[in-house]
């Protein structure tokens, strides 16, 4: 059991030194070394944990989220009220060396990262089946990193970048001293972001960017900026006219395939040349 625990501790370095290969490697040898023996459900939620956190850092959240369910199931299951009463008499401490307060504190990371699963699969209206779903789900409806998760989504059905400004900063420690879930909502936030200035200036063919600051209802500054990031990374085409302080959007051009269609040509007319050749030297 203690080759596991090393090989778990070695994918969590790795996770936080952002080695996605090597902490997946560490946590396949745990794995590995777990189904050779017992290994106690709470040593086996952590290793389930893990696995979520890395399918979440890899962008699949809905393996992750399974992950996540095993790991509080898991506990749920492992924690029964009889298991509470005997750990109680055993300086209130688990089989593992885990006490009751920490199983659960590791039930409502896990219950955490499975709504932020939901939010990061766009599909905020699934949190209110999920939060009314088992009594582990109801123990930790009104916790504060739910609350603050829970005004996040809200946030983002409603498409609302000034609501989910306002739950960072409403929640700011429930949401910032996360490592995962502040990640994934910088990048959810980035993303809602760039959704609403598309939105914003598709009915335009050129637009002042104050004009654009004041829909949206961030500073000039952040505005301008985002708006020169997207423009790189091709979301729309167009150019920042700084002097003017205007944004010029042209239509997507038209792909020329002839270009395209000459490299073809060429390439067959060296095939059909090659093939020739070796004919010829056989003659």
């Amino acid at each position: 059991m203690q080759l596991v625990e090393v090989h778990l501790l070695e994918s969590r370095v790795y996770m936080a030194l952002k080695n996605l290969a090597k902490s997946r490697a560490a946590l396949t040898s745990a794995r590995t070394s777990a189904n050779s023996i017992y290994t106690p459900p709470p040593l086996q939620a952590q290793l389930d944990l893990q696995s979520g956190i890395l399918h979440a850092e890899e962008g699949d959240f809905k393996t992750a989220y399974s992950y996540f369910f095993e790991t509080m199931e898991g506990l749920a299951v492992y924690v029964s009220p009889k298991d509470v009463a005997s750990s109680s008499k055993d300086n209130n401490s688990l089989q593992t060396g885990l006490s009751a307060a920490e199983v659960e504190t590791r039930q409502l990371q896990a219950f955490a990262y499975m709504i932020l699963c939901k939010i990061m699969l766009q599909q905020p209206d699934e949190l209110a089946a999920l939060l009314a779903t088992g009594k582990t789900a109801s123990k930790f409806r009104d916790r504060q990193v739910v609350v603050a998760l829970q005004a996040v989504a809200k946030a983002q059905k409603q498409r609302s970048l000034a609501d989910f400004e306002k739950a960072l900063s409403t929640f700011r420690n429930e949401l910032q001293s996360d490592e995962l879930i502040r990640t994934h909502l910088t990048t959810l936030y980035d993303t809602l972001m760039e959704q609403n200035l598309v939105r914003l200036i598709e009915p335009y063919s050129k637009v002042e960017i104050a004009h654009i600051s004041e829909l949206i209802g961030l500073p000039i500054r952040v505005v301008e900026k985002k708006l020169s990031q997207m423009i790189l990374d091709k979301v729309f085409h167009g150019i920042l006219d700084q002097g003017n302080g205007c944004l010029v959007i042209f239509e997507e051009p038209k792909r020329d395939l002839t270009y395209d269609a000459t490299l073809d040509t060429i390439k067959s007319l060296g095939l059909v040349v090659e093939s020739l050749y070796e004919k010829a030297s056989a003659l």
